[in-house]
This record gives C-alpha cells, structure tokens and sequence, in this order.
C-alpha cells in the first residue's frame, strides 16, 4: 500500500527512516526543526548534522513547517526526543488527519510526569487517532540501516490492521518488521536498555571485562522486565527484539550514544562536559531520572538504575557504584 507520510524529527534514526520510506515508493516529507538543516538536505541531500556520509533519496522532501509536513498524510512516524514528544506533537494536533497511523518511534520516559510515549499519546491526542498508534523499536543502529546492512525490528499496535499496516509500510529487503500487541513492553525496553547501556559503557570505562558486561546485560533485563511486569507489559516481550535485542546492541555497540556516554564516565569525565560535546541525544541519560523515580513510585527493585541515578546525578564514584552492587545481600537468581 502506497502511503502519503511525514517523519517528524530529522536526528539520525528519523533521517534513516524518512529516507528508507522514501526509497520504498511512499511519499515522505522529513520535518526538521532547525531550517538551516532543511535548506542543507534540501540543497545536497545529506544531513551532515546527523547522517553525514549518506546520500538520501532523491524523492525525499523537506519542511520546516509542521502543519505543512502533515498536510494530507496517511501516516505519521514521530521520531523526536522522548522530552519533547508533548511539545511538538501537541503543537502540531490541529494539523494531523485524524484517520491517519501514527508510529511512535521515540525512546524514553518523560521527567516531569513518568509517562511512557504512549501515555502522552494517550492525552493528547483525539481517542480515533490514539486508536491507531503503533511504536516501533529494536535493535537498529541508524547507520547500519542507512547503509542497508541487515536489519529486525518489532511493531506493536493494539490493532492487528494498523500492526500489519506498518510492517507492510517498512518492510525491505533488509529492513524486517515483526508485529507485537505489547507497546508498553516495547516502549519500556527501547527506554531502559539505554539507562543499561549507559552502565555497561561505565564498566568498560573503568577497564572492567566481559564477564562484567554480560553481569550488567542480564540482570538489566531482569529488572526491565519486573518494571514492565509492574506496568502491564507482557514478560515475553523482553526476550524479543524490543527487550533482550536492543539491550544486547545498545551494550556492546561501538555506534551506541549511551554506551558512549558511559565509557566516558567511567574513564573519569564530568557528564556536563560529556554532554556538552555531543550533538545528538543521549536518551538515557534523561531516562535514568524517570525510570529511577517510576521504580520508587511503583515498588519495584532496580538496582542497577538506583546506582546508575547515584552516579549521574548525585555524583557517586562509579567504582563505588560497583561495589556497593556486587555486596548486596545474596539471593536467588529469580528474586
């Protein structure tokens, strides 16, 4: 099926979308927020802020103005931070078809209120057009799926039809789209296995081995899947693409933001510096803050995001971090 889609937010993944969209036939329109990018893609088609090196499809369009990127649109694909997902969207409501899809593909839990996307969604969007959103995550470097190289990714939707809608809309050669009926599930992995990524690229800072990684992988999804439990999700959904998938790319990745982040901190840098140097988002940094305040809220043990907030935010040495984890009181692995 031939779709009419705007792709808002032109960072690397949403740029990689817009431009695979693109070159499967769909009409696309790439909103960016800063015109000087749009004028760029535009003129040269490369976005050398956040996909340089990559030449994007000559039918790809480019707009600066929402109401603009919306304008006839049969599907919507919001790829913006997860901290400014209410900002924009809700901006830009008045302007969006109603009957449209609409595919989350943000990663995060907001601060101010803990909501995962689709609760923002939830709020502020009309109930026919919640009716339709899907989020799609896993494990998925934009620039391997720029550079085509073999990909899989989950699509949960609550509604079969709108599921198969997008698998079949994003469906290539080399990008493979499985359907889910979890989007609580999918959302919380894409969001905490950056929070998990963050540590292991702390402990492999701080010249700790394999052994520790693999330690820190495991027991992240353990606790990623008994906050998802907490909150509804289906646990299966954690061993799938969105869950054990991603945490294991996002952990072990050389291309992975928030496992950069952390091997950063763990060689001894000041997160303000670290961050201040980088020009896309670190999404677990933020995440961290929420999905440390949601365990609270929730009764739920996450130790691993406990130690994290500690050393983020409370400026706790990270070898100390790694002590105070591996004395806790013993237990069996299942607790």
């Amino acid at each position: 099926m031939h779709e009419k889609i705007a792709v808002i937010g032109a960072g690397s993944w949403g740029t990689t979308l817009a431009d695979l969209l693109a070159k499967k036939g769909h009409e696309v329109t790439l909103w960016a927020y800063e015109p000087e990018l749009v004028v760029e893609m535009r003129e040269s088609r490369v976005n050398s802020l956040f996909l340089p090196g990559i030449t994007l499809a000559d039918s790809l369009s480019f707009t600066n103005d929402l109401q603009a990127a919306f304008d006839g649109c049969s599907m919507v694909v919001c790829v913006v931070p997860s901290q400014l997902v209410r900002r924009v969207i809700g901006s830009a409501v008045p302007f969006i078809p109603t009957d449209a899809v609409f595919v989350s593909a943000s990663k995060g839990i907001e601060v101010d209120t803990l909501a995962t996307v689709s609760d923002i969604y939830r709020e502020i969007l009309p109930p026919e057009l919640f009716a339709n959103l899907a989020a799609v995550s896993g494990p998925s470097f934009a620039r391997e799926v720029a550079l085509e190289m073999p990909t899989a990714v989950a699509a949960a939707a609550q509604s079969e039809a709108v599921a198969r809608r997008v698998q079949e809309a994003f469906t290539t050669k080399f990008f493979r789209v499985y359907r889910n009926d979890d989007i609580v599930g999918v959302e919380l992995g894409g969001a905490i296995k950056n929070v998990i990524a963050i540590a292991a690229g702390i402990s492999d800072g701080l010249g700790f081995g394999s052994n520790t990684r693999a330690a820190l992988i495991t027991r992240g999804l353990a606790e990623m899947t008994r906050l998802g439990v907490a909150m509804g999700a289906q646990p299966a959904t954690f061993a799938g693409l969105a869950g054990m998938g991603d945490l294991v790319l996002t952990c072990t990745g050389d291309l992975s933001r928030n496992r950069t982040v952390g091997i950063q901190l763990g060689e001894g840098r000041k997160l303000a510096e670290i961050l201040g140097e980088m020009r896309m988002v670190a999404e677990g940094v933020k995440t961290t803050e929420s999905a440390y305040n949601l365990a609270k809220k929730l009764k739920v043990e996450m130790p691993i995001i406990e130690k994290m907030y500690q050393i983020l935010y409370e400026n706790k040495p990270a070898r100390e971090a790694v002590l105070e984890l591996m004395t806790r009181n013993l237990k069996a692995e299942g607790a």
